[in-house]
């Protein structure tokens, strides 16, 4: 088991695109695997922070980061219904293509808030938690960014497989 503190704080403190450190960390093999794209109500701290009023849907897109078939990061975007009108529309098509791509190419930019937390195993759905392995605490961070006035938020959870790859490789194998 790798010690996480200084390996995983580079990464909670990643101030660029998580995507182009993966791209730089993986190469080829990096890949986005979207868990699920749907309207759905955001969970009550994601409304909150986005100002969505009670029970109003919102663009929620799940994935998974991988370098090849090893999962390296568990990521969650909420865009509300405001967000993705005009020129933003295309963030609800994004399919396989990592929203990192898109949100950094936006000279407007800017992180408004940044929070940490660090997720014990039985807070998982069970689900989740089979299906990547979670049998230990998962640092992750959540980004509440602006582009052109209108808001969306991320959240990306840094599974151990990551931590260990960038400890010990600039490859893409999976323990």
């Amino acid at each position: 088991m790798v010690s996480s503190g200084k390996a995983v704080g580079s990464w909670l403190s990643e101030e660029g695109s998580l995507t182009r450190r993966l791209r730089t960390l993986c190469g080829s093999s990096f890949r986005v695997e979207v868990v699920g794209a749907h309207w759905r109500t955001p969970f009550l701290g994601e409304a909150r922070l986005l100002r969505v009023r009670n029970h109003r849907r919102a663009w929620v897109r799940e994935v998974v980061l991988f370098a090849g078939d090893c999962p390296l990061v568990l990521a969650r975007s909420v865009i509300p219904r405001e967000t993705l009108r005009g020129r933003h529309c295309q963030l609800a098509r994004l399919g396989q293509r990592p929203l990192g791509e898109w949100l950094f190419s936006h000279p407007e930019l800017r992180r408004l808030s940044l929070e940490f937390a660090r997720v014990q195993p039985q807070q998982w759905c069970p689900e989740l938690k089979a299906a990547q392995g979670l049998g230990v605490p998962v640092w992750g961070r959540r980004a509440l960014y602006d582009v052109a006035r209108h808001q969306l938020l991320v959240c990306e959870f840094f599974l151990p497989q990551l931590l260990r790859l960038d400890n010990h490789t600039q490859g893409s194998e999976c323990d």
